[in-house]
């Protein structure tokens, strides 16, 4: 771990506000899941954030917004993060989203398939779509318009938009992550 958890009594007025705004955050969607040390300073990505506010809070600021516009049915996204922690091999990234997926009615099987990057066969067609855009995007490509037509037709032209700016909010936080070495609990 290259950047620690910061005590929320030692953090200057703006970055307490962000990171008191990210505690209830988390709270509300990240229930079952513990990103708070014995200080109660805020684990995961978020030390990294807090230390460099300049780039951390903007970044944040995203991942909220996907977070308070969320349509897509809590399983899709957990389906996206997964594969996507799993093409990074982002332990913290695993660590939450695997309790996050078990906690929305995966199998513990099926957690194991997406956190091993294959495709579980339990997923349902909205899963499958999301699966199937994020594994394309983790192997650097471009979305074939067969797939995206597809999911279009299915899920929704911004629903399709929601999924991929999900995926890109959630490579943001491995890369974060994995650049600073963050471990899982």
């Amino acid at each position: 771990m290259r950047v620690h958890p910061i005590k929320p009594e030692n953090m200057n007025d703006e970055v307490r506000y962000v990171h008191d705004e990210v505690f209830k955050l988390i709270t509300h969607s990240q229930g079952p899941v513990v990103m708070t040390n014995n200080d109660g300073a805020l684990t995961g990505p978020f030390p990294p954030m807090l230390a460099f506010p300049q780039f951390g809070i903007p970044a944040l600021s995203f991942v909220r917004s996907l977070d308070n516009h969320a349509t897509l049915p809590k399983k899709v996204r957990e389906v996206a993060i997964l594969t996507v922690g799993a093409a990074f091999g982002a332990r913290f990234e695993l660590y939450a989203h695997e309790i996050m997926a078990k906690h929305f009615g995966f199998s513990s099987e099926a957690v194991a398939s997406l956190t091993s990057g294959i495709r579980p066969s339990e997923l349902n067609q909205e899963e499958r779509i999301a699966y199937e855009i994020a594994s394309v995007l983790m192997k650097g490509k471009i979305v074939p318009d067969s797939l995206y037509n597809f999911a279009t037709e299915m899920i929704g032209k911004d629903s399709v938009a929601e999924l991929i700016f999900l995926i890109g909010a959630y490579t943001l936080l491995a890369t974060v992550l994995n650049g600073f070495d963050v471990p899982a609990p």
